[in-house]
């Protein structure tokens, strides 16, 4: 099968539907803040090294953890339904998948003060820049919105920390703008979230009188 094995060294509940999937770091993988894997396997397969490779189902995930040592997480939302990820939030430790990567010029250096603005499953890369921005001295922004927030935990950790983390339903589109609006000057401006998304956070930046051009903008379809 394409792409490196990796072996699963945990799979912990982030939030309703979620989960947080730690894999065990390859040779020469260093990937920066906001980056993303292809990760490929075939479900109900217990041995992927033999698996058929027509049978492989591959996904993208942006990853979640601010920094990489012996593990690097990918978060992950559970569709009952979905071909991949019912089975990844089963797995066991010790178990196997093939990651291709990293991918993706969407990075933050650590550099600067920033504003990570999320949708659904993007919180995983939003919570790791800002951990990231936290962790080298700068300011940081969390404007998240969902109906069942995940990473709860580590949201919280950041306020305790001094970041502004700004929760926001599902449905309240008007509240998500003006969130945008209040902290659109306070950093280099992230998004990641689906298409619908993305798109509320590039008009609400120009109607702003920001440039959305100059947004980091990661869209996951």
């Amino acid at each position: 099968m394409e792409g490196t094995p990796v072996a699963v060294d945990a799979v912990r509940d982030a939030g309703p539907e979620t989960v947080a999937l730690e894999l065990e770091t390859p040779e020469d993988f260093d990937p920066l803040p906001g980056q993303f894997v292809l990760l490929r396997a075939v479900p109900g397969t217990d041995d992927q090294r033999g698996a058929d490779e027509d049978d492989a189902v591959a996904r993208h995930y942006t990853l979640s953890s601010p920094s990489v040592g012996e593990t690097f997480e990918l978060t992950v939302g559970v569709d009952p339904d979905g071909d991949l990820s019912p089975w990844l939030a089963d797995l066991e430790p010790g178990a196997t998948v093939h990651v291709e990567g990293p991918f993706g010029e969407i990075t933050y250096g650590r550099d600067r003060d920033i504003v990570a603005v999320a949708g659904g499953p993007g919180v995983g890369p939003a919570v790791s820049i800002a951990e990231a921005a936290r962790d080298a001295g700068h300011d940081a922004v969390v404007v998240y919105q969902d109906d069942e927030p995940a990473h709860v935990d580590r949201l919280e950790r950041l306020e305790d920390e001094g970041a502004t983390v700004v929760l926001v339903d599902g449905d309240d589109d008007e509240r998500l703008r003006e969130a945008i609006e209040d902290h659109l000057e306070d950093g280099q401006l992230y998004a990641f979230g689906f298409h619908d998304f993305v798109t509320v956070v590039a008009e609400t930046i120009d109607d702003a009188g920001g440039d959305s051009d100059e947004a980091l903008i990661e869209n996951f379809g």
